[in-house]
């Protein structure tokens, strides 16, 4: 009897030959059993942006402030620079001084170097590379940048400025005083001197905030520099911007009237939000919560004027996308982002811990590879490389004690920014409001 045509629906044999088709059955059955896995991962690629706010975050303070932690200031308007630029096509002309300190960081001065080096590849922008000489050009060797650094150099993009003895991680920011030539001193003199717009620094931000006091000065009007972070909220190209987280422990209500100011105007001029909504964390929403601090604040902000104050920010609105700057002492923000770069840590490990194992696990993991590296790519701290210090007369960028190439890149990215966006023109504007 001749076998039955294997198309008729009559067929004797199973569905299928080879046990490919069946594997794949399997797989989608797997797919949709673990439907939570994959609902998890999707949201997660917002959630876990909260976290990778604070992953590369910036710094270790002196007294304090030692280890205070920032969040880097990557976000639209400034994605259109975050891609590879064609250096071809960045118009000479437009390329601005930027100062960077090239001793300051862990791994100082080679993977400065290098990101300076690409840096000037991507953006338009010119550097002015503070650091000793010797030890720069032992680096360059051992990292074989020589031919890049003498290219970038015979072209204009990059000058070699040096200094003398630089400060350690560890010396207490009074070093600024003892040690007037450290690499940090300079590149913030270049700033003074008009030879640069911006400055950069991985190192001890004790003494960068210091460098930067006793260098540029304090702007008229404002007590207390502070420091930037943005957050990521449910939008992802909508930041909040949180001050201080840092460089402030103890405030007063003047002090916290101040940062709004501050905020307002960086989120307006750089960030481009029309009219920010100044938040003031707190534990209610009512006028009444709160401590002495955050009630008399809240009338100092209710009273402005050059700015629209939204009302209290309880914690759990902060990355909701009611606000657009939220203000708070730098003891709050600090442990605000180090709970945040918990959460991340946390979140992957969920993630792990529900993805199965063997080999069913590992083909359906195939599935989630993109989502994973998305989440990846936004906690690690090489993608966010500083945060703005509010307050002192120049635009300083202050990165993470462990920079290395791309967090360079990114750091620079901030400091062209907001060097092009005249964010000191404005500041220099709000003293008058100040007096």
């Amino acid at each position: 009897m001749p076998p039955k045509d294997p198309d008729s629906s009559q067929a004797p044999w199973p569905r299928s030959k080879t046990p490919r088709p069946r594997a794949i059955r399997r797989l989608v059955i797997w797919y949709r059993r673990n439907a939570a896995v994959t609902t998890i991962v999707d949201s997660a690629a917002s959630s876990a942006t909260a976290a990778g706010s604070v992953a590369g975050t910036v710094v270790s303070g002196a007294g304090t402030m030692a280890s205070s932690v920032l969040q880097p200031l990557v976000f639209d308007p400034l994605r259109r620079l975050q891609g590879n630029a064609d250096p071809e096509g960045i118009n000479d002309s437009e390329r601005l001084w930027v100062a960077v300190d090239g001793m300051g960081g862990d791994h100082a001065p080679g993977p400065i170097l290098e990101g300076c080096l690409e840096a000037i590849e991507r953006l338009p922008l010119k550097i002015r590379f503070v650091g000793e000489t010797d030890r720069v050009l032992k680096a360059a060797n051992a990292l074989e940048l020589r031919e890049p650094l003498e290219s970038a150099r015979a072209a204009g993009y990059l000058d070699l400025v040096a200094s003398g003895p630089s400060i350690g991680m560890n010396d207490e920011p009074t070093a600024v005083r003892r040690k007037r030539d450290a690499s940090i001193n300079v590149a913030m003199d270049l700033v003074k001197n008009g030879k640069a717009l911006a400055i950069y620094s991985a190192g001890n931000s004790g003494a960068v905030m210091a460098s930067a006091i006793f260098r540029l000065g304090r702007l008229k009007g404002i007590d207390r520099p502070a420091i930037g972070a943005l957050f990521p909220t449910k939008d992802p190209a909508q930041p909040v911007l949180v001050l201080d987280v840092g460089a402030n422990m103890d405030c007063k209500p003047a002090y916290l009237h101040q940062f709004a100011l501050l905020g307002n105007i960086y989120s307006r001029d750089v960030l481009q939000v029309d009219r920010p909504r100044i938040g003031l964390l707190n534990i209610g929403e009512e006028e009444c919560k709160g401590n002495e601090l955050t009630q008399k604040t809240h009338d100092l902000l209710k009273e402005e004027k050059r700015l629209h104050f939204a009302g209290n920010c309880e914690g759990r609105d902060v990355l909701s996308g009611d606000f657009d700057v939220v203000v708070c002492d730098g003891f709050t923000g600090n442990v605000l982002l180090k709970f945040l770069e918990s959460v991340g840590s946390v979140l992957l490990g969920v993630l792990r811990a529900e993805l199965p194992r063997g080999r069913r696990g590992k083909v359906g993991s195939a599935f989630l590879r993109g989502n994973l590296r998305r989440i990846k790519k936004r906690l690690d701290h090489a993608e966010h490389g500083g945060a703005l210090l509010l307050g002192v007369n120049g635009i300083s960028v202050i990165g993470h004690g462990s920079s290395k190439a791309l967090s360079v890149v990114s750091a620079l990215r901030i400091a062209h920014s907001a060097a092009s966006h005249g964010v000191m023109d404005d500041l220099a504007n709000l003293q008058q409001g100040c007096d």
